[in-house]
C-alpha cells in the first residue's frame, strides 16, 4: 500500500492528471471511476490503483462485483495494481467525491484516412452513410466529452479536432464521455482544411454550422456521407475554415438567441443526418 505523497508513482499520477504535455510525451492518460474502469480495454491498461476502503468493500462482495472481476482480469494479464491510503487517493483524485479507483492507460490512436476508408466501404456494402464531426478550437472539456458521447449515440465514424481544441484526455472530458472515449474514434489534425479536403474527395459533404447559413439544418436531405463543422464556443468557426465547407446551414432560433451551446448544436446536426441516413437505407 502506498501511504506517502512523495512516492514516485504518486508524483507521476498527479503529473498525468494535471499536465497535457506530460500525457502526450508519455503517451498515457489517467482516468477514474467504476464505469470507466469496467469498460476500459484490457490491452490499454497499464496501472490500477484502488483505495484501501474500496478494496475491503470489493473483497466482501467479490462474487457480485464487476469491478472485482475486472481487477482479477488485470491481475491475470500482469497489469500493475496497488492500494492507496485514503489520504493519498483523495490527493490524486480529480473529483470531490472519489469512487476509489483510478488507472493509467495508453493513449488511443487513429488515422483519418483509415476511418474514411472504413466508413465509405461500409456504405458501398449497403450500410449506413459516413458521419463525421469536426471541431475547431472547442475549449470547454465538458462540451467536448458530451460531443464524444453524443457522437457514439448518433453512430459517428470519427471526431476530428483542431490542435486548438481542449485536450481530450483532460479528466473532466474523460468523465463527460461516460466511456464513449473507448469506442468513438478521434484524432487531432494540424489543419482542418486538409481534413475537409480528404472527406470531400471521398464523396462526403461538409456542412458548416454558421450564423450566415441560408438553409435550416432540417431542410437538407443529407444524402450520402456527412461531416459537420462546429466552431469555438465564443467565436464560432474561422472564416477560412467555414469557407471550405460545401454548405452553410443554420439552426433556427426563437427569442433573442443567436446560437446554441456547441454540444447541443452538434447533437441536433448529428442526429438529423443519422435519421436521414437511416430513412434512405430503410433501417
Amino acid at each position: 500500500m502506498i501511504t506517502s505523497l512523495s512516492n514516485g508513482r504518486i508524483k507521476q499520477l498527479i503529473t498525468l492528471r494535471d499536465k497535457s504535455r506530460a500525457r502526450n510525451k508519455e503517451g498515457l492518460f489517467l482516468a477514474e471511476g467504476f464505469k470507466m474502469f469496467e469498460e476500459a480495454p484490457l490491452g490499454q491498461l497499464k496501472e490500477v490503483y484502488v483505495s484501501e476502503v474500496l478494496w475491503r468493500e470489493l473483497e466482501k462482495d467479490a462474487e457480485k462485483s464487476r469491478t472485482w472481476k475486472k481487477l482479477n482480469a488485470c491481475r491475470e494479464q500482469g497489469i500493475f495494481m496497488e492500494q492507496l491510503s485514503e489520504e493519498v487517493f483523495r490527493k490524486v483524485s480529480d473529483t470531490q467525491t472519489p469512487q476509489g479507483i483510478l488507472f493509467v492507460m495508453d493513449q488511443l490512436s487513429y488515422e483519418l484516412e483509415t476511418l474514411i476508408k472504413q466508413a465509405v466501404s461500409r456504405q458501398k456494402e449497403g450500410g449506413r452513410a459516413p458521419l463525421f464531426l469536426m471541431l475547431e478550437d472547442i475549449q470547454d472539456p465538458g462540451n467536448l466529452g458530451t460531443m464524444i458521447r453524443t457522437g457514439e449515440g448518433a453512430g459517428v465514424d470519427g471526431v476530428i479536432m483542431s490542435r486548438g481544441t481542449v485536450d481530450i484526455y483532460n479528466p473532466k472530458t474523460i468523465r463527460s464521455t461516460m466511456g464513449s472515449l473507448y469506442r468513438v474514434p478521434f484524432l487531432y489534425v494540424e489543419e482542418l482544411a486538409s481534413a475537409i479536403t480528404l472527406l470531400q474527395q471521398s464523396g462526403i459533404r461538409v456542412y458548416a454550422a454558421h450564423l450566415n447559413g441560408k438553409q435550416d439544418f432540417d431542410e437538407l436531405s443529407y444524402e450520402g456521407g456527412s461531416a459537420f463543422l462546429i466552431g469555438n464556443e465564443g467565436n464560432g468557426l474561422r472564416r477560412e475554415t467555414a469557407d471550405k465547407a460545401d454548405t452553410y446551414l443554420k439552426i433556427p432560433m426563437e427569442g433573442k438567441l443567436e446560437s446554441l451551446n456547441a454540444a447541443v448544436a452538434a447533437a441536433l446536426l448529428l442526429y438529423q443526418a443519422a435519421g436521414c441516413h437511416r430513412k434512405t437505407k430503410g433501417f
